[in-house]
């Protein structure tokens, strides 16, 4: 399921790297939860329809960003935090809220990004290296993470695969910043081929790792 936040207009300017402040309101929303400290079960989009200027970002009438979850239970969570306090940074608060049920999904899908896909693993001297769409195995990697995603929610993982659709001419490598850390990320579309079910789970939980920080969150 999936809510999404209209919200009002910044009075303070937005820095380029925000992501950091919506997923701290986030987490100030869902205050404690068994999600904190384990792979997340949810995801949520950057901020839609902004206005960059040379120093950062202003948010218009139609800004709003979107929470997905696996679990419902989840999302009424977030929902009672933003009433008891709609404010999330700069000035900017939630001003409306949209609730949206599961689509109906095929056994193949594509799906756009609505926030950079993060892909990292452990390496040598356990230094941790980060994959982009230009790296043939991070098909794979997104594949392993999904299917741990549903190991956890109960949901087989017989005859999953996600791969990025590299007949997209756009798509882009580049870094993130969250806090002081440099995330290697791509934006580029992906395909889900799976049950519905399984694809329900990405399209909900988003892809890749670090999804509960703001990462691969799926349009």
């Amino acid at each position: 399921m999936r809510i999404y936040l209209q919200l009002s207009r910044n009075t303070q300017l937005i820095p380029f790297n925000y992501h950091q402040y919506l997923a701290g309101a986030i987490h100030k929303w869902l205050g404690k939860n068994g999600e904190h400290g384990q792979i997340s079960l949810y995801s949520f989009s950057w901020i839609q329809n902004t206005k960059s200027t040379a120093k950062g970002i202003h948010l218009s009438p139609a800004s709003y960003f979107f929470f997905s979850a696996h679990d419902e239970l989840l999302l009424k969570k977030l929902l009672r935090g933003i009433r008891t306090d709609p404010e999330w940074a700069f000035g900017s608060r939630v001003t409306e809220v949209q609730i949206l049920p599961d689509k109906t999904f095929s056994n193949r899908e594509r799906f756009t990004t609505a926030s950079p896909v993060f892909i990292k693993r452990k390496g040598e001297n356990n230094k941790e290296k980060h994959f982009t769409y230009e790296d043939q195995q991070c098909d794979l990697l997104l594949t392993e993470t999904l299917k741990h995603k549903l190991q956890v929610a109960g949901i087989s993982t017989e005859g999953v695969k996600i791969y990025f659709d590299r007949t997209y001419t756009k798509a882009k490598a580049k870094l993130s910043r969250y806090r002081s850390i440099h995330h290697k990320v791509s934006v580029c579309p992906v395909i889900i081929e799976g049950s519905p079910q399984q694809i329900s789970l990405a399209w909900n939980s988003g892809i890749g790792n670090s999804t509960g920080i703001g990462y691969g969150a799926l349009s």
